[in-house]
């Protein structure tokens, strides 16, 4: 009893730490993003740019997706949702679970999404892009199913909070960067196979569902999954060379 009552003594405080920590991380990537630049028409134009190009390479997948989730309307509220929630829910109970259970593992994790996210934040600082939503031709699906949630018509903003929220941080897509980042991290943490198809199944979900919802353009979703890969590959090699000081 005693030496259970010893572990949580150790253990309550490292996990307060650690829910701050984190909390004033989000805080932070919050309201920088607020800074960012509202020219919608720049916004646009850089979202135009980004269509070209897709459109070369034929990747301009954004209005076929769009008109399917428009046309079911069971599929749009279902995408709508996903969109709202598991962007956080899922996150963070991630990151708990590898606290509780793979304490070893979670500190790389953690600095890779850490790192990831504030990469991306750079981006939305200096590269202010319109989504899809935005730009003629495309069907907000949360504003259109907004009376089936708590949502607004500000992205996924709570109802009344859209203020707080910049809508030209499009570009790269987070939601499908923390989405790989849970499949990263139940890869490099799970033996189970079936895990891992799960985790990177979730991610493609994310994937089609942001572009459904008309919240991303395909090349967020791209350059958002290549944060995550650099963010991973950094952090493995700063990793290594810490092991490699002398002590």
């Amino acid at each position: 009893m005693r030496l259970r009552l010893a572990r949580w003594s150790a253990y309550v405080p490292a996990a307060l730490r650690e829910v701050l920590l984190l909390a004033f991380v989000y805080l932070v990537y919050t309201g920088c993003r607020l800074l960012a630049a509202d020219d919608i028409v720049t916004a646009a134009q850089r979202a135009t740019r980004i269509l070209h190009v897709e459109t070369l390479l034929d990747l301009d997948w954004e209005s076929a997706l769009n008109q399917v989730f428009v046309s079911h309307d069971w599929l749009g509220v279902f995408g709508d949702y996903w969109y709202a929630s598991c962007h956080y829910v899922v996150t963070a109970a991630v990151l708990g679970w590898l606290f509780v259970r793979r304490p070893d593992s979670y500190p790389t994790a953690r600095r890779v999404l850490i790192v990831a996210t504030f990469a991306a934040l750079a981006c939305y600082l200096l590269l202010p892009t319109a989504p899809p939503r935005m730009m003629p031709g495309y069907a907000d699906l949360l504003n259109l199913h907004s009376d089936a949630g708590w949502w607004g018509a500000d992205a996924s903003a709570p109802r009344g909070l859209g203020g707080l929220t910049n809508q030209l941080a499009a570009f790269p897509s987070m939601h499908a960067g923390w989405a790989l980042w849970v499949a990263y991290a139940l890869a490099t943490t799970m033996r189970s196979r079936i895990v891992h198809v799960l985790g990177y199944a979730y991610a493609l979900m994310t994937a089609i569902v942001v572009i459904g919802t008309a919240n991303h353009w395909v090349t967020d979703v791209l350059v958002g999954w290549a944060v995550v890969f650099a963010a991973i590959v950094t952090v493995g090699r700063a990793d290594r060379a810490a092991r490699l000081q002398p002590a």
